[in-house]
């Protein structure tokens, strides 16, 4: 080995030890745990909210009483957002926190929050479009995969 190598071999030694001196040790079970408490807490109290709405209003149709839950749990989300309780409930849940409603909705108001400085055209609403964009390509991506995958599997039947 030259001389070199042997230097950024040492380096690389030096900062990988600082690394695992200065990461926090995670339990994975404790962190699955989490999630899945935090998860279903939130799924419980969206079935509530649904279960509510449908007891206190049963003229609704179950879209329209679905449709409601939704918009409760995201404005709830975005509130929490601001009001700075989300990063709490999102360090102790993980991903139990990152349901596809509520993270989706705490992606979007911590980025118009984020980037509110900047104006409303250049940082809010374009921070906006930059989360929503992958989401939406995904979103189109895999749902056509899927239906493609559906069209060859059942469509020879």
């Amino acid at each position: 080995m030259s001389e070199s190598s042997n230097t950024i071999k040492q380096r690389n030694d030096r900062y990988n030890k600082y690394v695992e001196t200065v990461t926090p040790k995670t339990s994975i079970a404790k962190a699955l745990w989490h999630s899945f408490w935090i998860g279903g807490v939130t799924c419980m109290i969206g079935q509530a909210i649904g279960d509510i709405l449908a007891f206190a209003v049963p003229t609704l149709t179950v879209e329209m009483v679905a449709n409601i839950t939704s918009m409760i749990l995201i404005t709830a989300a975005i509130l929490f957002t601001g009001l700075g309780f989300y990063d709490v409930i999102a360090r102790q849940g993980g991903a139990g926190s990152f349901l596809p409603i509520t993270g989706f909705a705490n992606a979007m108001a911590s980025a118009s929050m984020e980037f509110k400085t900047e104006g409303l055209i250049f940082g809010t609403s374009v921070k906006l479009f930059s989360v929503v964009g992958p989401v939406v390509v995904n979103g189109i991506v895999w749902s056509t995969v899927a239906g493609l995958l559906n069209l060859l599997i059942l469509g020879m039947y």
